[in-house]
């Protein structure tokens, strides 16, 4: 604690990003990052962008990569084009322009209990009042739940770090409970099994859907996410974006993300082996006895009845095998297992099968 802060950041409890270890040798699979590589054709031109012009500013709007977007999820059959897009440094950036842009309200702001550990941190952040819903026995979100005075509603689909899915028919549930409140469905991991909230936005005023292509087009390291719904929502992070850095992507970015969106090909593919892989850990590990959830996601989440999660990931970790463990309440006991190669699906297994045997 320094003197020379303000007094606000003595109070503020930063997020906590999943451990990046400098291991040799390490089965790594505690950050939900793609186990393949991302389009050759994103790489080829970011490649491309390297050249003089990185002496310019980037194009501050955009329009290039909003187009791209629009196109992909075909706005245009809602009435809607880029202007129904924005774009920032990750899902993460467009979430606080949302927290700050739509959530500061009287009433508060709800959110699971059990969910992406930014939401509260970016509460926090913005002296946004909020509630916590509890999710069911079964770890699900229960729309009835949510039918209530509130300033917004935010939540993963599929939630993190449950993996559990809720289909499309719930969210309208949630919308139309809710018709003036905000209600932001943040879909980092919606590529690997679920239907996408963006087919609801040409009905809904108050729908607002996030992507990322960090995790279903492999490109954690490029930080480009964006975000969709009505120009009435958009114009909001827009403002928010533009008094705060009105350059948040660069040349490099935004050429490697759009050749990232218009490769389908290269998308697609990937999508079935992540699914493909992520079912072949789920039967692995239900056979070692593991309660494994219903996952729409490139992870899992598991426990086992005799062990605890801490002393689980301790062990793993000894054995060069990182996975995460959330220490709070109700899933202190489960693992959360990125979904890997086949090699590194081997490694987990054999470690957990020389744990589970009891050895040391």
């Amino acid at each position: 604690m320094s003197r020379f802060w303000s007094p606000f950041v003595r109070d503020l409890v930063p997020y906590v990003p999943g451990e990046q270890p400098k291991m040799a040798n390490l089965v790594k699979l505690n950050t939900n990052e793609h186990p393949y590589g991302p389009s050759p054709l994103a790489i080829a031109a970011m490649q491309a962008a390297v050249n003089d012009d990185l002496r310019l500013y980037p194009d501050p709007n955009a329009d290039q990569l909003k187009t791209a977007i629009a196109e992909h999820f075909e706005l245009a059959a809602q009435g809607g084009d880029k202007s129904w897009v924005f774009v920032g440094n990750g899902s993460d950036e467009v979430l606080a322009h949302a927290f700050h842009g739509l959530f500061q309200h009287d009433l508060p702001l709800l959110f699971p209990d059990v969910t992406y550990s930014f939401y509260p941190v970016y509460a926090g952040l913005y002296g946004i009042r909020h509630e916590t819903v509890a999710l069911n026995a079964a770890f699900e979100i229960d729309p009835a739940d949510y039918a209530r005075p509130n300033g917004g509603i935010i939540f993963p689909n599929p939630n993190a770090p449950t993996g559990r899915l809720l289909p499309l028919a719930a969210i309208e549930r949630l919308l139309a409970d809710s018709p003036d409140s905000v209600v932001l469905v943040d879909e980092a991991y919606i590529d690997f099994g679920g239907d996408s909230a963006v087919a609801l936005v040409g009905r809904h005023p108050n729908l607002l859907v996030t992507q990322t292509l960090s995790k279903s087009r492999a490109l954690a390291g490029l930080r480009v996410g964006f975000a969709i719904g009505q120009p009435e929502l958009i114009e909001a992070l827009e403002r928010v974006k533009n008094s705060f850095n009105s350059y948040p992507l660069g040349r490099v970015a935004q050429a490697g993300a759009v050749a990232a969106i218009r490769d389908r090909g290269h998308f697609g593919a990937m999508q079935d082996m992540v699914i493909m892989q992520r079912d072949s850990l789920t039967t692995r590990l239900e056979r070692l006895g593991f309660e494994v959830l219903p996952s729409g996601a490139n992870f899992v989440f598991a426990r086992h009845p005799e062990h605890a999660g801490p002393a689980l990931t301790a062990a793993l970790r000894e054995r060069a095998v990182i996975v995460r463990n959330f220490r709070q309440p109700r899933i202190e006991d489960f693992l959360r297992i990125t979904v890997g190669t086949p090699d590194q699906h081997r490694a987990l297994i054999g470690a957990l099968e020389e744990i589970l045997a009891g050895a040391v």
